[in-house]
């Protein structure tokens, strides 16, 4: 017989009417028992206050963004995290080189953001790193959607590797590094989450030496097949510099981006995707002074 062929028919049968699974916690079940049990405390319901972006960039507004500044924050189960990544970028009129994300889980809401902050010229390149369980559950469809949106330039890698870290990395054109990490993944989860955002180069480094050796051994996208356009653009050069031609700067995504940026600055930058996409209220807020 097979070692898992068990017979249940050898075992009792076990009526269900003789098991009390009615517990009573009642103060009289507490003095039953010699107060070896507590009771709960009854769950109270956090009200949703205006369930809107808007939330979103109201906190992006109340963080403080300077040298050395430290914020921690209690967020409702129903807040997207991807929101306040694009609504502080947005709010802040941040620039990053790169932008670096781990996290458990995401939504098409999130492949979104990171597109809007990409076409406004916010952030030039994205480092996403998935968890392989996400990964194994959404290849053919959250993982295939942002590659579709994203994978743009060689300006997008995603790193697939068994991570439960929900980390956020940027450096800003002044040189200001920031991390955001806690609980919260990119989309809700339905339950409290906390997350911390802080200036803090040491701190910065930390997490950033890990987000690069994934991406660097666990990445998914094969940037080198792209060799033809590159030779299309070495070969071209080449002609220009045997003709005595001074080669001409590609007219491109760093133009366009500036341009977008120029525009952000000038307040004339809305993102659609942000003005119908909805969040849930901030349940506390503290800026720690230093």
């Amino acid at each position: 017989m097979n070692d898992f062929d068990i017979e249940f028919e050898s075992m009792p049968d076990l009526e269900m009417e003789d098991v009390d699974m009615d517990m009573d916690f009642s103060a009289g079940f507490l003095e039953d028992h010699d107060n070896r049990y507590i009771n709960p405390k009854p769950r109270k319901r956090i009200p949703d206050r205006m369930l809107k972006y808007d939330n979103a960039i109201n906190l992006a507004k109340s963080i403080d963004m300077g040298i050395g500044s430290r914020s921690h924050v209690i967020l409702s189960g129903n807040f997207i995290m991807g929101d306040l990544i694009e609504a502080i970028f947005v709010t802040k009129v941040i620039h990053t080189k790169n932008l670096s994300v781990s996290t458990l889980s995401m939504s098409q809401n999130n492949v979104d953001s990171f597109k809007n902050l990409v076409d406004g010229g916010y952030i030039d390149s994205l480092d996403l790193v998935l968890s392989d369980y996400f990964f194994s559950h959404e290849r053919n469809g959250l993982v295939r959607y942002a590659l579709k949106e994203l994978d743009h330039n060689d300006a997008f890698q995603i790193g697939i590797a068994g991570s439960h870290t929900k980390i956020c990395l940027f450096e800003s054109d002044g040189g200001k590094n920031f991390v955001i990490h806690g609980s919260a993944n990119l989309r809700s989860s339905g339950c409290t989450e906390q997350i911390s955002i802080e200036e803090n180069p040491e701190l910065y480094d930390f997490y950033r030496e890990y987000h690069d050796k994934i991406i660097n051994e666990y990445r998914v996208i094969n940037k080198s097949i792209r060799r033809e356009q590159l030779w299309q653009v070495i070969a071209t050069k080449e002609e220009e510099k045997e003709a005595g031609k001074a080669p001409q700067q590609p007219q491109g995504k760093e133009t366009a981006v500036t341009k977008r940026r120029q525009e952000n600055k000038a307040g004339n930058h809305t993102s659609k995707a942000c003005k119908q996409r909805t969040s849930p209220a901030i349940i506390h807020f503290k800026t720690f002074p230093e």
